[in-house]
């Protein structure tokens, strides 16, 4: 074990801890530099945050001049430039008709899109959805259903907090018929508004589009559009957590647009400057106007330096990058699914972009979190950095830089290869 980590143990507590051999010296691109001088391919990407890989020169160099200019001067209190700017990027990309209050972290921005939803509408409940990771603070916590350890000794939680069904198609105990979503994630609606909370108590529906922790699950394309008509019916806000998927990491610039369905609240973060920390809550104006002064805020939020490197890292996303990522991932599932057909304990490969999870398999279908594990912890071996996820840890799930080569991933698919190979006796 490295010395850098004996240190850390000395004075971090224990979730804080990370038992790898080695640190990390510096960053570049695709890869990480450690300490004891690996370089390894990062298809983590900061889980989702170095979108443009590491050290992007262009964001790298706004953030260097706007640290020269002001570093802090607390957006409650005054008005500067890069904020602004930002905030007309961001209702631009949009297309107009919103407004944005950007804060720190992706679970401020999820707290403050509830919070946002509450206010504009006086109702108390909230409708989220089983699989769901929202964030770590207690509303996001207790809006967070994809693993028990992430509530534990927390209760009680946020009340008038409501679960829905995600439909996650592959191992989906309901019958599907012609390749369609089942109609019990439709009718499950009826059911809770009949039985457990009265439609118009509801204040908002808050979904990821594409569920990242729970196990990077796509609904349904006609799914999402009936749950914005849910939302219409009972004039209810539908919130979309962007915070892992916004920022071009499922093809489009959000995933609300790869879905063709607009939230009226949405939570973005990771990806909008590229590594530095920011996030933003972005709602339909008339929304946002009901939010009046003393309703919500922040000191740290919209950093003039990360503010600077977002407006960077959007001009680059939209340069090329996006497009880039899009044609990359569809290589890679491409890819994937062939190491499927010849794997029989790879049971799913699905994603959008460069967001792409490869679910784990026992022969009677059931979660194979053991060989996900060992994949995972055989491909760093081979100087690849992959995550795991899902509610079952048995998906394997690759967060490549939407600047990725196709050398990189060809690099990414040989180790793949070696792994099943070495593991092929234990499937």
């Amino acid at each position: 074990m490295s010395d850098l980590y004996e240190r850390s143990a000395a004075v971090m507590p224990p979730f804080a801890l990370h038992k790898m051999p080695f640190g990390i010296d510096h960053a570049s691109g695709s890869y990480l530099y450690t300490d004891d001088g690996r370089k390894i391919l990062d298809f983590g990407s900061g889980i989702a945050v170095n979108n443009l890989g590491h050290n992007y020169p262009t964001v790298v160099k706004a953030a260097h001049e706007q640290l020269d200019k002001m570093v802090h001067c607390c957006h409650n209190l005054f008005h500067y430039e890069k904020e602004t700017a930002l905030a007309e990027r961001i209702v631009g990309l949009m297309g107009g008709g919103y407004k944005v209050y950007f804060s720190n972290s992706g679970a401020e921005a999820v707290e403050g899109a509830v919070k946002l939803a509450k206010y504009a509408t006086e109702r108390p409940a909230i409708i989220a959805f089983k699989g769901s990771f929202h964030g770590r603070t207690m509303m996001c916590t207790s809006l967070t259903a994809s693993n028990s350890a992430y509530r534990k000794h927390y209760e009680g939680l946020v009340p008038s907090i409501y679960f829905a069904e995600y439909p996650k198609l592959f191992g989906t105990p309901y019958k599907m018929e012609d390749g369609k979503c089942p109609k019990q994630y439709f009718t499950q609606f009826d059911d809770i508004f009949k039985r457990l909370v009265d439609p118009y108590s509801v204040a908002a529906i808050l979904m990821e589009p594409v569920q990242g922790e729970g196990g990077y699950v796509v609904p349904p394309r006609e799914w999402v559009q009936y749950v914005r008509e849910i939302c219409d019916k009972y004039g209810i806000m539908l919130i979309f957590d962007e915070v892992q998927t916004g920022f071009g990491r499922t093809g489009n610039m959000f995933a609300w647009q790869t879905h063709g369905v607009k939230p009226d609240i949405m939570s973005c973060a990771k990806g909008i400057a590229n590594g530095l920390p920011l996030s933003a809550v972005v709602g339909k104006a008339e929304i946002m106007d009901k939010w009046t002064a003393g309703a919500h805020g922040g000191t740290f939020g919209a950093n003039p330096v990360s503010c600077a490197a977002a407006l960077a890292t959007i001009d680059a996303l939209e340069g090329g990058a996006i497009e880039n990522g899009r044609r990359m991932g569809e290589y890679f599932i491409g890819e994937l699914k062939k190491l499927q057909a010849k794997y029989p304990v790879i049971g799913d490969v699905r994603g959008l972009g460069l967001m792409i999870g490869m679910e784990m398999v026992y022969p009677d279908g059931s979660p194979n979190r053991e060989m996900t594990a060992r994949i995972v912890s055989l491909a760093l071996e081979h100087d690849l950095y992959l995550l795991s996820c899902g509610c079952d840890k048995n998906v394997v799930r690759f967060i490549a830089p939407l600047t990725v080569s196709k050398e990189e991933i060809d690099t990414a698919l040989s180790v793949l290869g070696k792994v099943f190979d070495q593991t092929a006796d234990e499937a």
